[in-house]
């Protein structure tokens, strides 16, 4: 049996569809940590857990430098901004890469912590942002992972809706 290895060692970040290739230093995108409610009851030796919601998520970007442009968008705390992250997945085996796929994650928030960055002779200039996600999706290969929208209470995992009868209960 051969090892393939994994690797993404390079991305891309978008704001509102616009390329921003060369500013962002890292970029850590969401966790989507799923809320569990406690149940126990008389007769049962034991506690269980089951899911109840999902939890807060946010991102951070820490950009190379102040760019005016990028950062009068993200100023606003009161204005949606949709993200986009794109990298490359390659996979090696013993003979060299053996393919390469598109991973693209899609955010859509606010920004509640903005920079007026930090300065210190003879080094660059760093500033980080962080965004209130309310959107998220994960697609590798074209194909679905996850995907989260808190507002529109969808939650889909490898492309099936988890939340599709809870909406049509609630009558949403």
């Amino acid at each position: 049996m051969a090892i393939e290895i994994k690797k993404i060692c390079n991305a891309n970040v978008y704001v509102d569809g616009n390329s921003l290739l060369g500013k962002v230093d890292e970029c850590k995108l969401p966790e989507v940590k799923v809320t569990m409610t406690e149940h126990k009851v008389l007769g049962m030796q034991g506690k269980l857990e089951f899911p109840s919601g999902v939890d807060k998520m946010e991102a951070t970007f820490k950009w190379n430098s102040l760019y005016a442009d990028v950062l009068a968008k993200v100023a606003n705390p009161y204005q949606a901004v949709e993200v986009q992250l794109r990298g490359s997945l390659e996979t090696y085996g013993n003979g060299g890469r053996i393919t390469q796929e598109a991973v693209v994650a899609y955010l859509t928030g606010t920004f509640t912590k903005f920079p007026l960055g930090g300065f210190k002779q003879h080094d660059n200039v760093e500033a980080e942002t962080t965004m209130s996600v309310t959107y998220c999706k994960l697609e590798i290969a074209g194909k679905p992972v996850i995907e989260f929208d808190a507002l529109a209470n969808i939650y889909k995992a490898d492309g099936v809706d988890l939340l599709a009868d809870y909406r049509t209960n609630i009558g949403g």
